[in-house]
Order: C-alpha cells, then sequence, then structure tokens
C-alpha cells in the first residue's frame, strides 16, 4: 500500500470515529433537537392565510413575536426555541402538509395553531406522539385525541354560552352558520344553552362557506325571528324579542351588512349577536366604532375583554417583539389563544430538568401527568390529567368550560351587565353528542 493510501485510511478512520463520537454527545443543534441548556426546541404553528374563508394570520404572527421576545431572554430555561410557521389553507390537504412538516422538523408540540380540519392534521401527530397545544378549538378531533391539549372549550363552550345569553333575552333564535361539517354541530350546541334557559330551538340557516351573497340567508333569518319581533311592543314580554346570531368566521360582518339591510327594508331591528373570532373589537373599529352596526350586539368570549389589564404581558410582547408584521393585533381572539398555548408550553418545558433531553412524546407525558398549569389569570388553571377530563359527549377533552358575556357599548366590546363568567361544562353534560 502506498503511503498516500495508508494517509487516507487513516484519515478516513480518524473522520468515522470523530463523527461516531459526535453523534454519541451530540454536536451542536439538531432542528428540533433536544437536551440540556443550549439545545434548540422547535415547535410548529399553523393558521389559514389569504382564503376565501377563514383566515387567521395573527396565530402565526403572535407565535414569531413569542419566539423573538422568548429567545431574547435567553430561551426556556436556556433552550432556544425554534417556531416554524405554515398556512393550512383552510384545506385538508394543507392541514394534512403543515402536520407532516411538523414531523420532518422533528416538532416537540404544535402550538397555538388554527384548523378546522382535525381528521386531516390529528392522525399524522399522533402516529409521531406529537402533542397538540391550544389550538383554536373548531374541529371535534382537538376535544377527542389523547394528544391534544385545549386552553379553551372551543366552538362547543361558545355557542352553549350563546345560547345561555339569547335564551334569557330571545323568544325566537335563529343561527346562521357554515354548511360544513364543523357547522353542522352548532345548533346542537347552541340549542343546549338555550333549553337550560327553557327557550325554543334555533331555527338553524346555513350558507355556503365561501359565499360573498348572504342575502337569502339574511331575508329567512329575518322571516324567522318575525313572529318574536311582532310581540315586542309589549314591555312585560322582554324575551320576547327575536335574536339573529351568525357565526362565520371573517365572513360574519358580509352576512350582518346583508341583514342589516333587509332589516331596514321591513323596518325591524332584532337583537344581532355572535361569538369571539367572528366579532371582534377589530371589526368593530373597522366598521364605526360607536356608529358601527355591531352596536348592542351580544358576544360570547372564552377570555376576559381585550382592555382587561391581564392581557398587558402579550400587548408588551407584540408591541416591542412584532416589528414589520401587521398581522398581531392584541384585540385578536386567534393571537389571544396563541399567547396562552405558548405560556402553557413554557411552563410544560419549566418542568424538565435541566439536563434533560426532551422529545415530543415526553411533552405529551408531562401534560398528562402534570399538576394545573397557570396561565395568568386568562384562563382557570388547566391541567390534562384523567381526573381533569370532563363527561361532555363528543367532547372528553375540554378541561376548561369558561365562558364570559360580552355587549358592544359605545364601540367597545365590555362585559354584560349583570352577567358573570360561567362554566358551561354542565350545559354541555346534558347535551345531545354533537360530533
Amino acid at each position: 500500500m502506498t503511503d498516500w493510501r495508508r494517509a487516507a485510511t487513516r484519515s478516513r478512520t480518524f473522520l468515522a470515529t470523530a463523527m461516531g463520537a459526535c453523534l454519541a454527545v451530540g454536536c451542536g443543534a439538531v432542528p428540533g433537537g433536544s437536551g440540556g441548556p443550549g439545545d434548540t426546541l422547535t415547535v410548529m404553528t399553523f393558521a389559514p392565510e389569504g382564503t376565501k374563508a377563514t383566515n387567521m394570520p395573527g396565530m402565526t404572527a403572535m407565535a414569531k413575536a413569542y419566539e423573538r421576545w422568548v429567545n431574547s431572554k435567553g430561551g426556556i430555561n436556556g433552550r432556544k426555541l425554534r417556531v416554524l410557521t405554515c398556512n393550512e389553507h383552510n384545506t385538508p390537504a394543507g392541514a394534512a402538509d403543515c402536520a407532516r412538516k411538523a414531523i420532518s422538523e422533528k416538532a416537540i408540540a404544535v402550538v397555538g395553531s388554527y384548523s378546522q380540519h382535525g381528521r386531516a392534521f390529528m392522525a399524522p401527530l399522533e402516529a409521531e406522539g406529537i402533542p397538540f397545544i391550544g389550538g383554536y378549538g373548531v374541529s371535534s378531533e382537538e376535544f377527542q385525541s389523547t394528544l391534544s391539549y385545549p386552553v379553551n372549550g372551543g366552538q362547543p363552550v361558545l355557542l352553549a354560552g350563546a345560547g345561555h345569553q339569547l335564551g334569557r333575552a330571545c323568544g325566537q333564535v335563529s343561527i346562521v352558520r357554515p354548511d360544513t361539517l364543523a357547522g353542522d354541530s352548532m345548533p346542537v350546541l347552541l340549542n343546549a344553552g338555550l333549553k337550560a334557559n327553557k327557550a325554543p330551538e334555533a331555527s338553524d340557516i346555513r350558507a355556503a362557506e365561501d359565499t360573498a351573497d348572504f342575502s337569502s340567508p339574511a331575508r329567512e333569518a329575518l322571516a324567522d325571528t318575525a313572529g318574536a319581533s311582532a310581540k315586542e311592543k309589549d314591555k312585560d314580554k322582554e324575551k320576547e324579542k327575536g335574536c339573529v346570531t351568525a357565526v362565520l368566521g371573517e365572513r360574519t360582518e358580509t352576512f350582518f351588512d346583508a341583514f342589516r339591510r333587509a332589516a331596514a327594508e321591513k323596518q325591524r331591528k332584532p337583537q344581532i349577536s355572535s361569538v369571539l373570532g367572528s366579532v371582534s373589537q377589530a371589526l368593530v373599529n373597522r366598521t364605526g366604532g360607536k356608529e358601527s352596526p355591531f352596536e348592542g350586539a351580544y358576544l360570547t368570549s372564552w377570555y376576559p375583554v381585550s382592555n382587561d389589564p391581564l392581557w398587558d404581558p402579550m400587548r408588551k410582547v407584540i408591541s416591542e417583539h412584532s416589528f414589520g408584521d401587521d398581522g398581531v393585533d392584541p384585540d385578536d381572539s386567534g393571537a389571544q389563544t396563541t399567547w396562552i398555548a405558548y405560556t402553557v408550553l413554557g411552563e410544560v418545558v419549566k418542568r424538565f430538568k435541566d439536563d434533560e433531553d426532551i422529545t415530543a412524546r415526553k411533552v405529551a407525558r408531562m401534560l398528562n401527568q402534570s399538576e394545573k398549569i397557570q396561565t395568568g389569570g386568562l384562563t382557570p388553571d388547566l391541567s390534562w390529567r384523567y381526573q381533569d377530563m370532563r363527561a361532555v359527549a363528543g367532547f372528553p377533552r375540554i378541561v376548561n368550560g369558561q365562558v364570559t358575556f360580552q355587549i358592544v357599548q359605545s364601540g367597545r366590546l365590555v362585559t354584560q351587565p349583570g352577567e358573570d363568567s360561567m362554566d358551561m361544562t354542565p350545559t354541555l353534560e346534558q347535551a345531545p353528542r354533537a360530533a
């Protein structure tokens, strides 16, 4: 063997030995890798953007602001946070693609995300043991999968809460909702709240998810409340007023614009209402503030009103770390949900030992076993142990059934007078299975 061959052989042997040793002790930071201080923890946040239906850009924008903020402080217990974002496109294929990207990047969790296509994203995540922390709550799988850790009660508690709110004031209710699988459960959940207040079931009015013409649903909703409206002159029967609630995401504004015109033609003014996410402070501001057509509207929310001091830490992070990103609105329910979800992630990571390896399955195990996690008063303390699950048909993973009741007054969403926050879980436990 010539000298250069001997040298090449020794070089390759040395390189292989060095690489083996490096792999054994973990040289450098591997994307999605874990371990002690200095390592990088990869997570993902996905939400739909630029679609013809619901868009939630504030969620991914909030996730990136949180990443910049926490890394400016040295990370979480010395571990740098790497946040991946993904456009879910409001399609099953888009949701599945985001889940696969989380898997390929070795994410330890999907955090603070939005998708109504739960079947598409949960199955891939479950196969790899990746926990789904703090979804927005629009798919039933978020309240069924053992790897889902919701921070709010999602659409189920909002709709049950809306039923409670309207059942105390309305003689007849119409609900306008998307003609989708996720929308099919909405009337059942709303009716649970109405029934608890001895109010009749709501009229169910479907609308195509991506339609721009709501004139027909508007006329139908107006007609369905006409019987109750005729009795409004009787001041001793306040509960006889007709009420219309719409849960259409970004399309809610378009619907109520058509409804306002239809009501004006008939010289009628039924009570209108919606839920967090379909109506927001930003929408009220954009449509006229005090002169907004939403003035006087009822709203059911998961969280305290947006001007509550409890949101100050989030507002500070947004103001200091969302530079150049107009997608973050502190009044946006998506951004608020993402903030709470990342708060949970931070608290969970802090419960690992400094030198402990952190993987997706270990994060899920920690969530399953941990004592209650505090979210700065924005939600009740959260825990997903077996004993914390509630007997809600179709939604066993609900651990936080809290809602707040709000009303638009002088252009601001404020707490509805005389209505305290309420746990809707007992109401949902009595409801028929909706998913």
